[in-house]
């Protein structure tokens, strides 16, 4: 009885090697999850090993001792020393829910798609410190294959050099080989910061120059009297200049960068060239109604889009187009910043305009709701001009709330921005020290041939029967071992009939 309850046992067990750690298990283990590829294992899959008795899966070996215990205890977990993507490969081989991860996992599982996406916001944002080959810029054109063969023209040959010259003067390997790249960025970048600070001096009172004006006037008794007014002030002459040097190079560069542009369409988008395109017509606009005497007080406010210029200078640093898409990743932590400010400040000019109005204040700075609105706002920032301020006692405690309220508020959202920046920061120094390209990895399949008899095409003691006596021998369950050895030793008795009685 105890020899077939043992027997019985083993019967029911079931061997899966994966990646050669065998796992043994009972069959209705793997019945406890039905449609997954563990659960229909039969011994007419390819994957099935009759001399060894198990079944073999090339799989990552780490992963399946989860899968396994998933099986067994009904509960999903994450290892944590497996990345992301190859856990959620292996989950689908295997036929398994990846949202079935146990919550205590989750966050950590979840990570790498949170990393997914910032290195697929990196991709588009296009900053690869590495320099773009040859062929890279080529494929822009889409000039590879001509470039291969040899059969590009002089246009050909000197459009991706002159639109590298102007769109990537610091990274492209011309920089290497002509000086003259690395003089165009910096050439561009003096041009542009002159540009804004010659839109900001002019503004001084003394960098203007003051129009001054004869006025006379006759008196009854034929007397005439002059007299100068100053009626206006005018930025120096020397500003138009350096001006129109700063437009005329920002004008050849907008032509020059849209004849060499791989894409037309794609350049007129781009916001920066947007930018770059309208400062530079206004200028144009508002040099042409002053020749006609016919000044715009709107169009010259409009001209403080040249101030938009500073954009430019992300095609020159890198870490600008960070800063800037690491607000574009935090844009729901500074909406809900805004919102919960826009509250605070609607309840405490509230609170502080009848608050003021309790005691007698003779001097109450906050006639409405309204005008304590601007209150909330300098005190909810930490700002405190100080041209408001509460006298009462309960004025003084709303502003001391309002203030603790504001701190917290701002607060909160940081640590999300500063931890996208850092986020954004070093993935991108963690690209810049990987190799660009890669070994290839063929998708290629090792088919198991099939098994060698013993003594034939391999070494002794290698046969069928010795294979299964290692694999018994290693076996994680030695007490059943006597009764492997036992159904190996009369195998043979039933596998084939004795001579004798096939003669009679």
């Amino acid at each position: 009885m105890n020899s077939m309850s043992n027997q019985q046992d083993a019967d029911n067990r079931v061997i899966v090697n994966v990646g050669g750690i065998r796992h043994e298990t009972y069959k209705a283990t793997l019945k406890k999850i039905p449609a997954t590829r563990l659960s229909r294992l039969t011994e007419a899959l390819a994957n099935y090993d009759p001399v060894l008795n198990e079944y073999f899966f090339d799989r990552h070996p780490g992963v399946f001792a989860q899968i396994l215990n998933y099986y067994r205890s009904g509960k999903l977990h994450y290892p944590t020393d497996v990345c992301g993507p190859l856990f959620e490969e292996e989950l689908e081989f295997w036929g398994l829910d990846s949202n079935q991860v146990e919550p205590c996992c989750w966050m950590t599982y979840t990570t790498h798609r949170d990393t997914q996406d910032v290195l697929g916001i990196l991709d588009r944002l296009d900053l690869d410190t590495d320099k773009p080959t040859d062929d890279d810029i080529m494929k822009k054109f889409g000039l590879e294959d001509q470039y291969r063969t040899g059969d590009l023209n002089f246009w050909q040959r000197i459009k991706p050099k002159i639109w590298a010259l102007f769109d990537e003067p610091y990274s492209s390997n011309y920089a290497k080989l002509y000086p003259l790249f690395q003089v165009m960025g910096v050439v561009s970048v003096f041009f542009i910061v002159v540009s804004i600070l010659s839109f900001c001096l002019k503004t001084h009172p003394d960098m203007r120059v003051p129009i001054i004006s004869n006025l006379t006037t006759n008196f009854t008794r034929g007397n005439i009297s002059w007299r100068l007014e100053k009626s206006k002030t005018e930025p120096h002459e020397s500003f138009f200049y350096i001006e129109c040097v700063s437009n005329a190079w920002f004008t050849f560069e907008i032509i020059i960068r849209f004849v060499v542009a791989p894409g037309k369409l794609d350049f007129l988008k781009a916001p920066v060239n947007i930018i770059d395109m309208v400062a530079t017509l206004s200028f144009y606009l508002d040099f042409l109604l002053t020749e006609l005497q016919q000044e715009s007080d709107i169009l010259e406010f409009f001209s403080i889009i040249r101030i938009m210029r500073l954009y430019k200078l992300t095609r020159h640093f890198a870490g600008l187009k960070i800063l800037i898409h690491t607000f574009k990743a935090s844009a729901k932590e500074l909406v809900l910043l805004i919102f919960f400010l826009v509250l605070g400040i609607v309840v405490f000019a509230a609170l502080i305009y009848y608050a003021e109005r309790i005691q007698y204040n003779p001097n109450n700075d906050f006639e409405s709701i309204p005008v304590g609105l601007w209150w909330a706002i300098v005190t909810m920032t930490t700002v405190g001009y100080g041209d408001m301020t509460p006298k009462t006692y309960v004025g003084m405690f709303v502003g001391s709330f309002c203030a603790l309220t504001g701190v917290l508020t701002i607060a909160l959202p940081v640590p999300v921005i500063v931890s996208n920046f850092a986020l954004f920061y070093s993935h991108t120094q963690a690209r810049s020290k990987l190799p660009k390209k890669r070994r290839r990895i063929l998708p290629v399949e090792s088919n198991r041939g099939p098994k060698a008899p013993q003594g034939v095409g391999g070494h002794p003691g290698t046969g069928p029967q010795n294979r299964r006596m290692n694999a018994i021998k290693h076996s994680p369950h030695p007490g059943a071992l006597d009764d492997k050895i036992g159904r190996m030793v009369m195998m043979p008795f039933h596998s084939a009939p004795s001579p004798s009685l096939k003669s009679t």
